[in-house]
């Protein structure tokens, strides 16, 4: 089999990040060899280094696959070509030699012009449409491509791009976004640091996406969460059945998974209330029919009706019940989501492993996200599914989101 060879280059802080010894280590365990022909490292501390590596595989398609790889770290071909594309197949089916995306802002060259993909997404594919100005390129999602859809294959004619990012030592106060995990930073001064970049981001028009898990809850947060949505630092929620079940419960019921929020202790048949609270919301129609109708006055949920707020609840198998608003197909709960993506500025995750790492794979790197969970691993598996992006803090969730409220809309 003949060799085959592309040179890339990637620019940013090399060495002290680790970019180019991921790129180094990824083409290796792609199956491929590099060398590297020219280091230019930057002198001062702020200054930004440049790699060219030549990439050498096995195979046309080998290469294409390393090419596709280290583009996540923003290593990009100098010759980059043209894209070309194939039909779909089939409903549901990519070509086989389809482009791969990352979630960075991506750009793909037909002909001779250079286009900006649509709503940068991780693990789809490049469909190319045309529209009243000309072609489109956008992503598509695996389960959403139609057959006969022209998707881009190969590396060849796409280059990424990475967030910008403000030279060393003077990264403002958002120079904690540059870790990717905390636990030993002083929490009072995060917290600080997060809600003046929400204040940022609303002041710019645009909106704060949160994603939450049932501990907002059952550590006594609701309160404080019910605030920040009052204030408008809410803009939409993505959760699960059990974040709003257990929400509607307290409401209901005072209880959360049948203990007294109030006095920390059980209940006579309090292990029935979510069950109850479920079947109250499915009797009035939908949790803003409960609303409505006076039958839920208060709660997170409640909040969010009146404030006119958007929330996309999508379900697991574990579901009891569940609630008439949740999406129980979990493609359509992707659809929903991604719906509700547009003119996000900021993403906060709260107790939630699975909507968190589900949420991260649909945002594109461009929009920072911030994680807070009691277990590492929560913050940390974000980041390993690719979220580059993710800033994670372990800590209590109650007490994270009763000083956030305090710095955002003091009583």
């Amino acid at each position: 089999m003949s060799t085959h060879t592309a040179t890339v280059t990637v620019t940013g802080h090399l060495m002290d990040t680790g970019i180019l010894a991921r790129v180094l280590d990824d083409v290796l365990e792609y199956g491929g060899d590099y060398r590297i022909s020219d280091l230019d490292l930057g002198r001062e501390h702020e200054d930004e280094s440049t790699a060219l590596v030549e990439i050498r595989a096995d195979g046309a398609e080998r290469l294409d696959r390393i090419l596709m790889r280290v583009q996540v770290h923003g290593a990009n071909p100098v010759d980059p070509g043209t894209a070309s594309t194939r039909p779909a197949p089939a409903d549901g089916v990519f070509p086989e030699d389809f482009y791969s995306t990352t979630n960075l802002d991506t750009l793909v060259r037909l002909d001779q012009d250079w286009l900006r993909v649509v709503n940068p997404e991780m693990d789809c594919g490049l469909v190319v449409t045309s529209g009243d100005a000309g072609p489109v390129v956008r992503t598509v999602p695996v389960s959403d491509v139609r057959a006969g859809d022209a998707v881009v294959c190969g590396a060849h004619g796409v280059r990424v791009e990475l967030p910008p990012r403000a030279p060393r030592g003077e990264e403002e106060d958002f120079g904690f976004m540059s870790s990717a995990v905390s636990s030993e930073k002083p929490q009072a001064l995060l917290v600080r640091q997060i809600a003046e970049r929400m204040r940022e981001v609303k002041a710019a028009g645009r909106r704060i996406l949160w994603v939450g898990g049932p501990a907002v809850v059952h550590t006594g947060a609701s309160p404080a969460v019910v605030r920040l949505v009052q204030a408008g630092y809410v803009d939409v929620l993505f959760a699960g059945n059990a974040l709003a079940t257990h929400d509607i419960e307290a409401a209901l019921f005072g209880t959360s998974l049948g203990v007294d929020l109030a006095k920390g202790s059980g209940v006579p048949h309090g292990h029935e209330h979510h069950i109850r609270a479920i079947n109250t919301i499915r009797a009035a129609g939908s949790i803003a029919a409960a609303v409505e109708s006076g039958v839920l006055t208060g709660g997170v949920m409640h909040a969010l009706v009146r404030a006119g707020k958007p929330f996309v609840l999508v379900g697991s198998v574990r579901d009891d019940g569940p609630l008439p608003d949740v999406l129980t197909d979990v493609i359509d709960g992707q659809r929903a989501m991604r719906a509700e993506l547009h003119d996000v500025g900021f993403a906060i995750m709260v107790a939630t492993m699975l909507h968190s790492i589900a949420t991260g794979n649909i945002l594109p790197a461009s929009i920072p996200l911030v994680c807070v969970d009691i277990n590492p691993a929560t913050v940390t598996k974000l980041a390993d599914r690719g979220s580059a992006q993710a800033m994670g803090i372990v800590t209590d969730i109650g007490l994270f989101l009763e000083q956030l409220a305090r710095e955002l809309c003091p009583e």
